[in-house]
């Protein structure tokens, strides 16, 4: 899965007790928790106010002696400001990116997964490509890619010689899935054009309505939009309102800090916790109808005109 693969990615940088992961608290809680099961420090950043992306002008604060690694989340396709990949290379720290919603995302720098160290993927059943479950790492370093190699089956060089290289597991993925995979990636570009048509049906539809506003995604320059995400303060009225016409919206997920076993005490992330009580996904994905769409455009309109 995209989850094992992180755990993979920083078990091959030598990532373990005493070190310190840098993780946004605006992210899916496996970020967090592949850190976490190594024994490693989760220390938690918030996102900008304007996108829940990782706030790099916060980054630099939450580095001390013992970070060892940074895990952007590229959020729904959209790419982290590439200043962290700079600070990274100056203070020495790898960088695992997490681009398990940013498959066929790209800026001018290249496709997202491909700009760090360690790029993680995942192939969920909501992803744009889907394999039920399932995930998977890529890298251009060499000697990473072999410990990887060993990771995934037990830390084992190969099943002729089964010399024992280190830590590693049964991370393998299996023929019947991944020839599913094969085709799922042969559908990406038109997939990914179907979900750039529905954030742009939306973003034209929807920027003169006051009471919303689109999270933006970069589609004019590679980026990919899976969701089509909004944030409103009158969230549950909508919901509500778009319910009743038997239209399914879907919230934001909670922040990591809100989970207990990564409660950050005083700490503050303001923006992320708007993004989670404000934030929700209209109807969209590779398989939607553009009528559902424009059902869900007419449907907001009319609560604006309510």
């Amino acid at each position: 899965s995209g989850s094992v693969a992180l755990m993979m990615a920083l078990l091959a940088l030598g990532i373990g007790p005493g070190d310190e992961v840098i993780v946004p608290t605006r992210t899916f809680i496996a970020t967090a928790h592949a850190a976490s099961l190594l024994g490693a420090r989760v220390v938690l950043v918030d996102c900008g106010a304007e996108s829940p992306n990782l706030d790099v002008e916060r980054l630099a604060a939450h580095i001390t002696d013992r970070t060892k690694a940074i895990i952007p989340v590229h959020l729904n396709g959209r790419a982290v400001d590439a200043r962290v990949f700079e600070i990274a290379r100056q203070r020495g720290l790898a960088v695992v990116e997490d681009a398990a919603q940013a498959l066929y995302s790209r800026t001018p720098q290249g496709y997202l997964g491909t700009l760090g160290d360690i790029g993680c993927f995942s192939f969920g059943m909501v992803k744009l490509a889907s394999t039920g479950q399932g995930g998977a790492l890529v890298t251009r370093d060499e000697a990473l890619y072999r410990r990887l190699v060993a990771i995934r089956n037990h830390g084992v060089r190969d099943v002729v010689s089964h010399d024992y290289l280190g830590v590693g597991g049964n991370f393998k993925f299996t023929d019947i899935l991944a020839s599913i995979g094969l085709w799922q990636v042969r559908r990406l570009p038109a997939k990914a054009e179907h979900c750039n048509a529905i954030y742009r049906r939306y973003a034209t539809a929807l920027a003169d309505l006051s009471f919303l506003d689109l999270v933006p995604v970069a589609v004019e320059a590679g980026e990919v939009a899976v969701w089509t995400e909004v944030v409103s303060p009158q969230r549950t009225a909508i919901v509500t309102h778009l319910a009743a016409q038997g239209i399914e919206t879907r919230p934001f997920l909670p922040c990591v800090h809100s989970a207990e076993h990564f409660a950050a005490g005083a700490a503050s992330f303001p923006h992320s916790e708007r993004f989670h009580t404000e934030g929700f996904n209209l109807p969209c994905g590779p398989a939607q109808p553009l009528e559902n769409v424009d059902r869900a455009i007419a449907a907001l309109r009319s609560f604006g005109q309510g």
